[in-house]
């Protein structure tokens, strides 16, 4: 199994997913600065790892506190959690961590005053929300599968893959291993997904590493792929959905669901239920994170820009929700109207058949 992130006795292990795919290297993070740095500099990227990552992190930074009181820890542990929180912006499940961390510290200090023991079911919580992701995956795995026809060709977005999660199966890429263990046939196309080439060189890897035939396209070719017939559906991940289900995915994403419009190939989105923000209404409100400038005039180390062009780097677009055929979470599938079908998912006490909306099939 794939393990983008895991936690050791002596620190958070971490697969450099920056050298992908030419090297798989490991990297030992024994501090929860180390972890915040990782999750800033895409060490480890894809909403539900970065939340992994986070919770991992605020649990070391407390695992290593030296205060000897609950006053103490809960004032390290504050400020692990802004440091964290400070990391990147937009997606979601980051802050959805946080929170998590922070009311399994409150439940632990209004329970003992032991600070060892704090610490402990901060890392029991850490390791939880670990385990629980795998098990979401698999469920989205479930659901989308029976959105996906056999024989289909599915076109993917930037990774959403084991290296995006907890590992294993993954949000979209956990859709076409789904189907694929549902006895179905299928392919994949896999834009590259510029400017850091996640598709290229981290859904690719991981798609050839388990046995999905995939086909690598830059992403300008899209709209050809899909005119020419080739694209039986396309299914994305998601970094943040807002109430009314407009959907923050990587650059480009937007792009592709005006093109599976027009040529009317069903728009998938596939993300674990912690990924809806419901205080936020539409996607208007999402923040949008710009990274450096680097990330678009080079490749790797070799400048494909000259010196002093300017540069618009947004890591994310937002996707209007009515060009989304179906939201897929571990709950269930989200179909129009996403005001009332995600809020029945989020609110929902266990694993839904479906919340299934106006136009369902």
């Amino acid at each position: 199994m794939i393990k983008p992130v895991e936690w050791t006795d002596d620190g958070v292990a971490m697969l450099d997913q920056r050298l992908l795919p030419e090297e798989e290297k490991y990297l030992k993070l024994r501090s929860y600065e180390e972890v915040a740095d990782a999750i800033r500099q895409m060490v480890v990227r894809g909403a539900p790892a970065i939340g992994i990552a986070a919770a991992m992190g605020i649990a070391l930074g407390l695992k290593q506190s030296v205060g000897t009181s609950v006053a103490d820890l809960e004032e390290d542990f504050e400020y692990i959690c802004d440091v964290m929180s400070r990391t990147r912006p937009t997606a979601v499940n980051l802050f959805w961590a946080i929170e998590r961390m922070r009311r399994a510290f409150q439940r632990a200090k209004s329970e003992t005053s032991d600070v060892e023991e704090i610490k402990r079911r901060l890392i029991a919580e850490a390791k939880a929300i670990h385990e629980e992701d795998l098990a979401a995956n698999r469920a989205i795995g479930r659901f989308g599968a029976e959105l996906i026809p056999d024989g289909a060709t599915v076109l993917t977005h930037c990774n959403a893959g084991a290296l995006a999660t907890g590992g294993d199966y993954g949000t979209a890429l956990g859709v076409i291993r789904g189907a694929r263990d549902a006895g179905k046939r299928v392919a994949v196309i896999a834009d590259e997904t510029r400017p850091f080439l996640q598709g290229a060189r981290l859904t690719a890897w991981e798609l050839i590493k388990d046995g999905i035939p995939v086909t690598l396209i830059t992403d300008n070719m899209a709209g050809h792929v899909m005119r020419q017939g080739k694209v039986s559906a396309v299914v994305v991940g998601a970094d943040r959905i807002a109430a009314n289900g407009d959907t923050a995915n990587k650059i480009g994403t937007y792009m592709l669901a005006v093109l599976a419009k027009e040529h009317r190939i069903p728009f998938y989105v596939a993300a674990p239920i912690s990924t809806v923000d419901l205080s936020i209404p539409s996607g208007d409100r999402i923040p949008i994170e710009e990274r450096a400038a680097e990330e678009v005039v080079k490749v790797r180390d070799r400048r494909i820009a000259p010196e002093g062009v300017e540069v618009y780097n947004p890591a994310f677009d937002v996707t209007p929700n009515e060009l989304i055929a179906a939201i897929i979470t571990d709950k269930g599938v989200a179909r129009q109207p996403y005001t009332r079908t995600l809020r029945e998912l989020v609110e929902a006490p266990n694993e839904a058949v479906a919340a299934s909306g106006e136009g369902a099939d």
